[in-house]
C-alpha cells in the first residue's frame, strides 16, 4: 500500500521525537535542525547586529524594498537557519519576495527576555539596512510567531517604523496555555504535546515569572493599531486557541485578522513542504505578501 504524504510526514516526526527524551539538548537541536531539511542547505549566512541571518530568495539591492524578516519556532530552546531552510525558502520562493532568517539567543543559556531582545533589534537592524520606505513583513511560526507579534508591538511602542504586516503559522501566544485545544488536541497533533511546551516556558520565562503576562504571551498585549495579520493554524494543532483567541483580540481592538484554519493538520504543518495541505498554505501567505506589500520595487 503506498503510503499518503501525510502518513510519510507522520512517521518520520514520531521517528525523530520518540528518542528526544534521552537525547541532551544540544542532540535535540541538531536532530531538530534536520527533521525538516530536505536537503543539505548552503548557509553563507552573516551578522546582523551580531547575529547569524541568511538571505533566502535574494537580499536587498537599491531596487528592493519590499522582504519578509522571519521569526523561527522551536520553543525558544531550539530552531535555527538550518532547521526553517525549507519553510523560509518556500515563502521567499512562493511569494517571489526576499526572506531575511535570523538566530536570536535560545534558553536555557539565555532565558527570557533575550529572544524579545533580540528579535526587536533584528526588525530595528533591517529597518536601518532596507531604509526609509521600504516594506517589511514579520513572520513567524510557533514561538517564532509569538516574538513576531511581540516585535510588531514593540516597534510601536519605540517609535519604529511599523511592519506592514504579519504571517503568523500556528503561533505559540499563550504561554500560560490557558486554551482548551492544549486539552482537546493534546493526542492529535503528533509533533507538539503540552508537557513538551509547558517544560519549554518555564525553561524559558523561568520559575516565578507568570507566563500570561502579555510581555510573554503578546496574545494578551495591546493589539490595537497592528498592520493586517495572517494566522494559518491546523485543527489537529495544540496551539489553536491560541489563533482564535488573537482573532477575536486583534479584530476587537480594530486590527484585521484573517484566519484560516486546515483540517486534520498538526502544528506548524508547513514546514514539510511535501504536504499539500503546506503547498496551499503557502499559496495563500504568498497572496496576502502580494496585496500587503505591493510588486517588488513599486514605490511606497
Amino acid at each position: 500500500m503506498t503510503r499518503t504524504p501525510l502518513a510519510e510526514v507522520r512517521q518520520r516526526i514520531e521517528n525523530a521525537t520518540s528518542h528526544w527524551a534521552g537525547m541532551t539538548l544540544a542532540e535535540i537541536r541538531c536532530d531538530f535542525d534536520a527533521l525538516a531539511t530536505a536537503v543539505e542547505p548552503s548557509i553563507g549566512s552573516f551578522l546582523l547586529d551580531g547575529m547569524p541571518a541568511q538571505w533566502f530568495g535574494g537580499g536587498p539591492t537599491p531596487d528592493v524594498d519590499r522582504a519578509v524578516l522571519y521569526f523561527h519556532g522551536g520553543g525558544f530552546q531550539i530552531g535555527s537557519l538550518r532547521s526553517h531552510h525549507g519553510l523560509m525558502s518556500a515563502i521567499a520562493s512562493a511569494s517571489s519576495f526576499p526572506v531575511l532568517g535570523f538566530e536570536y539567543r535560545l534558553a536555557p543559556e539565555n532565558r527570557y527576555p533575550a529572544a524579545h531582545q533580540d528579535s526587536l533589534k533584528a526588525y530595528a537592524a533591517l529597518c536601518a539596512l532596507m531604509g526609509n520606505g521600504a516594506r517589511i513583513a514579520l513572520a513567524g511560526d510557533s514561538a517564532g510567531g509569538n516574538l513576531a507579534l511581540a516585535t510588531a508591538v514593540a516597534a510601536r511602542r519605540s517609535g519604529l517604523p511599523a511592519p506592514s504586516c504579519l504571517v503568523l503559522i500556528s503561533p505559540w501566544l499563550d504561554l500560560s496555555m490557558s486554551g482548551d485545544s492544549y486539552r482537546s488536541r493534546a493526542e492529535l497533533d503528533f509533533f507538539s504535546k503540552p508537557n513538551q511546551l509547558r517544560a519549554m516556558a518555564k525553561t524559558y520565562l523561568g520559575r516565578d515569572r507568570d507566563p500570561s503576562q502579555p510581555s510573554c504571551s503578546s496574545v494578551f498585549d495591546d493589539l490595537s493599531g497592528l498592520p493586517p495579520v495572517l494566522v494559518h493554524a491546523g485543527d489537529h494543532d495544540i496551539t489553536l486557541d491560541d489563533a482564535t483567541a488573537l482573532e477575536a483580540r486583534a479584530n476587537a481592538a480594530g486590527t484585521p485578522v484573517q484566519l484560516k484554519v486546515w483540517a486534520g493538520m498538526f502544528h506548524h504543518f508547513q514546514m514539510f513542504q511535501e504536504l499539500p495541505e503546506a503547498q496551499e498554505s503557502m499559496a495563500d501567505i504568498a497572496s496576502f505578501l502580494k496585496a500587503q506589500l505591493g510588486p517588488e520595487g513599486s514605490p511606497s
